[in-house]
């Protein structure tokens, strides 16, 4: 078991551009530069993508030193060893500009589902076995037991739909040396209504998901304010919205909590994503 350590932690600056994977694959190389002008230090690729990560090669070939993290790759849906060669590739390729971002799917829609902290702990032993560096993978954390998990085996945790309480929370947890990465949704309109409206769609697929909901249980929110489409409250703890300067503030507030570094998931079309990144950049102190 490898601890990481602070001269090892990854280093993506300090926001980086967070959307599904398939989004960031129909950017052209000219938008991907410009979000590597902008000094967005990663893009964060959600979703569940195949084990072979062949998109990512072309989004790295058309940058310099914009950096890709996988936010997640399911550990039920993609095998270490496969997963871990496409690593190897990568790496060999764009040594240091990938980070391999690793997590458990939803209880409610795996048919077989072992506990989380063994199958994770299972699959970190497979990359270990593989030869995965510890700090270059990180492992999708919300619970204190996953957590403390994230931080013993990899660089560190990338909590998904938080807030900057639960980073504060996570610093804690995972000690100083760990990488910390929170995501965290965005809507730059000054109209409440409409930017609620965008806050409840984009979550309504994880409201009734057992471990986001017992993970906001543990922040205070209440079964009222977890049901669908969730209270005022909720929806405007975990989806900053107002100006562009309110927006950057409440990402700034994961910093003032403990993280290194901050996914923002623009909450926009996707023909607008760069823009909508390019209005945030000023605020949030970028190139």
């Amino acid at each position: 078991m490898t601890q990481t350590t602070a001269d090892t932690k990854p280093d993506l600056g300090t926001f980086g551009a967070f959307g599904h994977y398939a989004q960031f694959q129909r950017l052209s190389a000219e938008q991907l530069r410009d979000i590597e002008a902008l000094g967005y230090g990663a893009i964060w690729a959600g979703g569940s993508p195949p084990a072979e990560l062949e998109w990512i090669d072309p989004i790295l070939a058309a940058t310099t030193t914009l950096q890709l993290a996988t936010g997640i790759v399911n550990i039920w849906s993609a095998a270490a060893g496969p997963v871990a060669e496409s690593f190897h590739r990568i790496e060999a390729a764009y040594p240091g500009r990938f980070l391999l971002g690793i997590g458990v799917g939803h209880r409610e829609v795996i048919g077989e589902y072992r506990k989380p902290l063994d199958a994770l702990t299972d699959y970190l032993d497979k990359l270990d076995e593989y030869g995965v560096p510890t700090n270059r993978r990180v492992v999708a954390a919300l619970g204190p037991k996953v957590l403390g998990l994230s931080a013993a085996r990899s660089a560190g945790a990338h909590p998904y739909l938080t807030t900057p309480e639960h980073t504060a929370q996570a610093r804690e947890l995972v000690g100083p040396d760990a990488f910390l990465a929170p995501e965290h949704k965005a809507v730059l309109s000054t109209d409440v209504e409409k930017a609620r409206s965008i806050g409840r769609k984009a979550l309504d697929p994880y409201l009734g998901l057992t471990n986001y909901c017992n993970n906001f249980k543990r922040l205070g929110f209440t079964d009222e304010d977890l049901a669908k489409p969730g209270s005022d409250r909720f929806i405007d703890a975990v989806v900053a919205h107002g100006t562009v300067d309110e927006v950057a503030a409440r990402l700034r507030q994961h910093r003032d909590a403990g993280a290194d570094h901050v996914p923002v998931q623009v909450l926009t079309r996707p023909d607008k994503l760069v823009s909508a990144l390019a209005e945030l950049a000023g605020p949030l102190g970028l190139a």
